[in-house]
C-alpha cells in the first residue's frame, strides 16, 4: 500500500538508508535534465517509486526514506518512514528537519519502545524547538532565517499500521486499487492547514485574538502573517492511525 501513497504523494524523495534499496546502475535513481526519478526500489514494507522536478532555481524541498530500525536499537519496532518538507522562502527549515525529525523519532520510539502518536508527536514538537533555538542563536547574524519555514508531511508504516502526520499546508494521499475494475481510488488521509480554507482563517483567530490581521489578503491569496510562518503551531498538527 505504501508504494502507491508515494506515487500520489506530490513531493520530492531521495533515500537515505540503503540498507533496503536495490544497488545497481539506478540505486541513486536518474536524472533527465530537471526531472529526478527512481522507478522502483525496495523497503521494509514493500516496494516504492519516487521522482522530483525542480521548480526553482534553488531546491527548497528536502524528504527521506528510512527503512529498518524505527529506533536506536536494532531490537526496536521495524518499518518504513517517509519524510517530504516543503521548503518556505528557503531551504534552511527543510534541511534542519530532514537531519533531526527521524533522529528524534528513533529517539523517541526507542524510549516507548513501540510507535504510536504521542511518539511522531514528540518528535514533531523536539525537532520545532530545536530549529527556533537555531533561529535564536542565528538572528544577529543571520536575520533572514526567521522568514523560512517548512510545510511537512510524514508517513510511518510499522507493525501493521500506516501513520500519518502533517504541518501546514500539506496532503497526504492513498492510492487504493479496485481489483474488479484494475481502477486506483484517491483517497486523502490527512486535512491541509491552508489558509484560504475559512475553517482555517477562524482556527488562526481564534489562536490569536489579539491579532486581528493574523491572516491577510494578499494578490487575492489569503496567508498568515509574519512570524507565525516560522513558529508552526503543534495545534495545526493532524494526526493519524490507519489499520492495514
Amino acid at each position: 500500500m505504501l508504494s502507491e501513497l508515494m506515487n500520489f504523494l506530490k513531493a520530492c524523495f531521495r533515500p537515505r538508508s540503503k540498507r533496503y534499496v536495490h544497488t545497481g546502475s539506478d540505486s541513486v535513481g536518474r536524472q533527465e535534465g530537471l526531472l529526478w526519478y527512481k522507478d522502483s526500489g525496495q523497503h521494509f514494507s514493500g516496494d516504492f517509486s519516487m521522482a522530483v522536478v525542480q521548480a526553482n532555481n534553488l531546491l527548497e524541498d528536502q524528504s527521506q526514506i528510512e527503512s529498518g530500525s524505527l529506533s536506536s536499537h536494532e531490537t526496536g519496532p521495524f518499518g518504513t518512514f517517509v519524510g517530504v518538507y516543503d521548503g518556505h522562502g528557503g531551504p534552511e527549515t527543510s534541511r534542519y528537519i530532514n537531519d533531526h525529525l527521524f533522529p528524534h523519532l528513533k529517539r523517541f520510539t526507542s524510549e516507548q519502545q513501540s510507535m504510536s502518536v504521542d511518539v511522531i508527536r514528540k518528535a514533531f514538537q523536539a525537532t520545532e524547538e530545536g530549529f527556533l533555538s537555531l533561529v535564536t542563536r542565528q538572528w544577529p547574524m543571520k536575520p533572514q532565517i526567521a522568514a523560512v519555514g517548512s510545510c511537512c508531511l510524514v508517513g510511518v508504516v510499522s507493525g501493521g499500521s500506516l501513520y500519518i502526520a502533517n504541518l501546514g499546508d500539506s496532503r497526504a494521499v492513498l492510492g487504493r486499487a479496485v481489483r474488479a475494475t484494475g481502477e486506483v481510488l484517491a483517497i486523502q488521509l490527512s486535512a491541509e492547514h491552508n489558509a484560504s480554507i475559512e475553517s482555517v482563517r477562524q482556527e488562526l483567530h481564534s489562536m490569536h485574538p489579539e491579532d486581528s490581521q493574523i491572516v491577510v489578503l494578499k494578490h487575492n491569496v489569503w496567508r498568515v502573517k509574519g512570524l507565525i510562518q516560522v513558529l508552526v503551531s503543534l495545534q495545526k498538527e493532524r494526526l493519524y492511525s490507519i489499520g492495514i
